[in-house]
């Protein structure tokens, strides 16, 4: 029944959404990210509706980010007093952001800005060194964690596209620990805008089980190797150019 099913799957979505799904997630877990926004284009450049999008990339987001977050927490990169303040905001309004309903071109060319910001994260930020790490701000991490929130529960992703770039230009923390806080916080706000979702009734996609079995493969290798010392430059290059090409296909209806 289940390999009956993959068939079906493959033959319906084509063998290129599947496979590239698995180098997303696995790109995405090695940086401590659930890979919302690489589900968001592949969907976008597919022509997926809406609200199709948005819970399909959250629920895959829950699977890769817990995997993520397993890992880095075991190599022991994971900072919990960083974490806690960002959350404190970041879930409640991710849940109202998921309730929240926009209409299909205004949710495009949001998705669409959005989209450049992982493509530039993986292209240019690097991490800063331990004696450039600076303490984090109280109060700026719940302004910055209630803004990331409303917006991953509006748009369908779990935020740490835009919280890791922020704690790497901050010097709040380096590369693998910046992968490991995103990772929780992508998870719990993903829960959190599902959740909200849910309240007003979700479109699941009907090759769900394939995309979850692709995304937890890549996510699984990703996470392993990125929380070891592991470089993959010209793949990160490679999905910046997927990202900006959706992004151009959101924003300009190519």
């Amino acid at each position: 029944m289940f390999i009956y099913y993959l068939r079906v799957d493959f033959m319906e979505y084509g063998y290129w959404l599947y496979l590239v799904l698995f180098v997303v997630a696995f790109l995405y877990a090695s940086v401590g990210h659930g890979g919302a926004s690489g589900y968001l284009a592949l969907m976008a450049l597919a022509g997926t509706a809406p609200a199709e999008m948005k819970p399909t990339a959250l629920i895959l987001n829950l699977f890769v980010s817990f995997i993520a977050f397993i890992q880095y927490y075991r190599g022991g990169h994971f900072r919990f007093n960083l974490i806690w303040p960002f959350l404190v905001t970041s879930v409640p309004l991710a849940f109202i952001g998921g309730k929240m309903q926009l209409g299909d071109d205004v949710y495009k060319q949001i998705l669409g800005v959005l989209l450049l910001i992982p493509a530039l994260r993986f292209m240019f930020f690097t991490s800063p060194t331990t004696q450039e790490l600076k303490s984090s701000h109280l109060v700026g991490s719940l302004i910055i964690g209630g803004a990331i929130g409303f917006l991953s529960g509006l748009i369908g992703i779990g935020g740490g596209v835009i919280l890791s770039p922020i704690l790497l230009l901050l010097y709040w923390s380096d590369q693998k620990q910046t992968a490991s806080v995103s990772a929780l916080f992508i998870f719990v706000n993903s829960l959190s805008g599902l959740a909200g979702q849910l309240s007003n009734g979700i479109t699941i996609s009907t090759n769900m089980l394939t995309m979850i079995v692709m995304a937890v493969c890549g996510g699984l290798g990703g996470a392993y190797f990125g929380a070891l010392r592991f470089d993959q430059r010209i793949l990160r290059y490679i999905l910046s150019i997927v990202l900006i090409l959706a992004a151009v296909k959101l924003l300009f209806k190519v």
